[in-house]
C-alpha cells in the first residue's frame, strides 16, 4: 500500500517539474490559425511557405479552404502535395472572381 502511495506521489512531481520546465503553447487567437495549423501539418508544408498558407486561410473562407484541401488529397495521391494545394487555390479563386464578374 506504501508503494503505491509513493508512486502516486512521484507521478504528481513529476507533473509539477513538466510544468516548471516546459512553456504552454498559446490556442490559437483566430480560427483561420487553427485551419491553417490543420493545412500545414496535412499538407507537409515547408518553413518558407507557412506565411502562404496562413494568408490564403486569413483571406478566403474556411468552406473554400477546405474543398481546395479536400481535392488536394483526393487528386495528388503523389509528390508534393503543398505545390498542388497552391495551385488549387489559384484557380478556384480565380474561378470565382470570373463568376462574380460575370464572365465565366
Amino acid at each position: 500500500m506504501e508503494n503505491d502511495k509513493k508512486g502516486e506521489f512521484e507521478s504528481l512531481g513529476a507533473i509539477f517539474m513538466n510544468k516548471r520546465g516546459m512553456k504552454a503553447k498559446k490556442p490559437p487567437a483566430y480560427p483561420w490559425q487553427d485551419l491553417a495549423l490543420k493545412v500545414v501539418t496535412e499538407l507537409n508544408i515547408p518553413n518558407f511557405k507557412r506565411a502562404s498558407i496562413f494568408k490564403i486561410c486569413r483571406d478566403y473562407s474556411k468552406e473554400f479552404v477546405e474543398r481546395c484541401l479536400n481535392d488536394t488529397k483526393e487528386l495528388c495521391q503523389s509528390g508534393e502535395k503543398w505545390k498542388y494545394f497552391l495551385k488549387v487555390v489559384g484557380s478556384e479563386s480565380q474561378r470565382s472572381k470570373s463568376k462574380e464578374q460575370g464572365t465565366v
